[in-house]
């Protein structure tokens, strides 16, 4: 892998999937997690991202290698001194409905092999974060490479709030300018309403899905614009609300403009880490563009490929001039609000 400093760094979970799609097709124990579908789509349009993350000391042998030989920096990579489970598995019983749990039942449900990488395997359960304390994937400012100070730009892809409170501003310290952040679940509800406005404060674009804002705001309105305006005003440059089914609404503050766009209209096969493909995407558009309008466009031309098929690198893998062709499409279903 080159030594030379990523213009992009990219923070989020790398995980050992198992996903069955709605085919009933099986990809087994591959690596998988919210970061590697962002730095698959970032790579469509981007250079070589820098990958930040925390695993246990179990992560498989090789795999490493095998991300760098995906065009993936590898060197924010910090291996634990103790194992840390990251099997998660996925079940589609049809293309949008997903199933976590009893892995067992949905093999036999598809005549397939049990596989053994899944022996013992226990859903995560999913709680609130807790705003003190850090967890052992908590990401934290030293876990960044000093090769990496002064990139370009950052994403966060969802991660707890103790990592996403600290990393931006240690991001801006270190001399990168674009800071992009997709909220994480366990934070975005009420509970946390206090302390958003300080984990938004200083961001390039604050990002999250329309159910989560919704669920931040106790479900109070329906009115999605009053939401991200609100989100708005705690002092970011834009606000991108993101959904598979309903496409995207971008706030532009700075220029105090509204757009919504459609989803491009694709052939879903699997929607696994849909959102940070978007996200993937969004950023490379907006190191390529230095515009928000054209990075939210790219990002659902990559959101779209990534659906309609399985696995962490299916966008990356995509025919060329596939995404650049939606991107055009895409161009004509923009609407001013």
């Amino acid at each position: 892998m080159t030594e030379t400093s990523p213009s992009c760094v990219l923070f989020g979970r790398v995980e050992r999937d198992t996903i069955i799609n709605a085919q009933g097709k099986a990809l087994v124990d591959q690596p998988g997690g919210n970061l590697l579908y962002a730095a698959s789509a970032y790579q469509v349009w981007g250079d070589v991202p820098g990958l930040v993350c925390r695993v246990g000391s179990d992560f498989p042998a090789g795999w490493e290698g095998n991300l760098a030989a995906q065009r993936l920096d590898t060197r924010g990579i910090v291996r634990l001194d103790q194992p840390y489970d990251l099997r998660r598995f996925i079940a589609y019983s049809d293309v949008i409905t997903a199933h976590k749990e009893n892995p067992i039942r949905h093999f036999a449900r598809h005549d397939l092999s049990f596989p053994k990488s899944l022996l013992g395997y226990q859903a995560p359960v999913e709680l609130l974060d807790s705003k003190r304390e850090r967890n052992l994937l908590s990401l934290r400012p030293e876990d960044i490479p000093a090769a990496y100070y002064g990139a370009s730009a950052a994403h966060l892809c969802p991660l707890d709030y103790y990592s996403h409170r600290l990393l931006p501003a240690t991001l801006r310290e270190q001399g990168t300018e674009i800071v992009t952040l997709d909220a994480g679940r366990g934070y975005m509800h009420p509970d946390f309403m206090a302390e958003i406005p300080e984990l938004v404060n200083g961001l390039t674009v604050f990002m999250t899905t329309e159910e989560r804002l919704l669920t931040l705001f106790a479900n109070r309105t329906q009115d999605i614009w009053k939401l991200i305006d609100t989100i708005g005003s705690f002092n970011c440059k834009a606000v991108v609300v993101h959904s598979i089914h309903r496409g995207q609404w971008l706030l532009d503050v700075e220029a105090r403009k509204r757009y919504q766009i459609p989803p491009y209209p694709a052939a879903l096969s699997d929607i696994t880490h849909a959102g940070s493909s978007f996200c993937g995407g969004f950023i490379a558009g907006l190191l390529r563009t230095q515009d928000f309008l054209r990075a939210t466009l790219y990002g659902n031309a990559l959101q779209s490929l990534a659906m309609e098929g399985s696995g962490a690198f299916y966008a990356s893998d995509s025919l060329p001039g596939l995404a650049e062709s939606r991107l055009q499409s895409l161009m004509t279903a923009v609407q001013e609000i």
